[in-house]
């Protein structure tokens, strides 16, 4: 290990992480189950999952959707 930690999760590969392809795929019906059972999306979806928790720009892209959905939740 070094100070580096976002470097150290990176190069931390999860057997499971679909990778940003299959992720992107599968994040907006991620994103809709995870905005009502954020466990519950992580259940359904270990590999999304997986791959979120190392990839941050497909974390943020995930953050991004989440607030949409609620903004139109919010607004509905």
């Amino acid at each position: 290990m070094n100070s580096w930690p976002a470097l150290d999760r990176f190069l931390q590969n999860d057997p499971r992480d679909a990778g940003c392809g299959q992720a992107m795929e599968l994040l907006h019906v991620y994103a809709e189950v995870a905005a009502a059972d954020p466990l519950g999306a992580a259940e359904r979806y270990p590999e999304v999952a997986a791959h979120l928790s190392a990839c941050g720009p497909c974390a943020e892209d995930l953050a991004g959707l989440l607030a949409a959905i609620r903004a139109d939740l919010t607004n509905s």
